[in-house]
């Protein structure tokens, strides 16, 4: 069963400038060292930083808060495996809300071209979920 979805599109430029500006600080403080890995191995390394960006702010959209709440950025973690499909690893506060909400599994798809890159998030649960009721009972007052 669909619990949420969650979708992001995000300027590769911006990405860039923000990747360049701030270098080290800005790429430590939202992608995880294996994210930057392999975004470094890639020929277009900021189209998939931007990518892997677009995705954590897709699961953060799908979990109803944004980026606030207690979420850090690492806690939402894209890896792909040996075929090069993209995965989610939810840890910390992200996958306590998941788990509060009922999701079962985070599926990803992501996209990009030269100027934007997309992430498309979609949360599964079984049929007893009810992350609308559980959401309000731990977050709002």
């Amino acid at each position: 069963m669909i619990l949420e979805i969650g979708v992001d599109l995000v300027e590769v430029e911006r990405i860039r400038d923000i990747s360049l500006k701030w270098g080290d600080k800005f790429e430590k403080r939202v992608f995880t060292p294996r994210e930057i890995a392999y975004c470094n191995s890639k020929k277009s390394r900021y189209q998939s930083l931007a990518s892997r960006f677009a995705a954590k702010e897709a699961v953060f959209k799908a979990l109803g808060t944004g980026w606030c709440l207690g979420l850090r950025w690492q806690d939402v973690e894209v890896v792909n495996d040996s075929l090069g499909k993209p995965n989610i690893i939810l840890s910390g506060e992200a996958q306590q809300r998941a788990e509060l909400m009922g999701a079962k599994k985070v599926m990803v798809s992501l996209s990009h071209t030269k100027k934007y890159a997309v992430a498309y998030v979609v949360l599964i649960g079984d049929e007893n979920a009810n992350p609308t009721q559980k959401t309000a009972e731990k977050y709002l007052p």
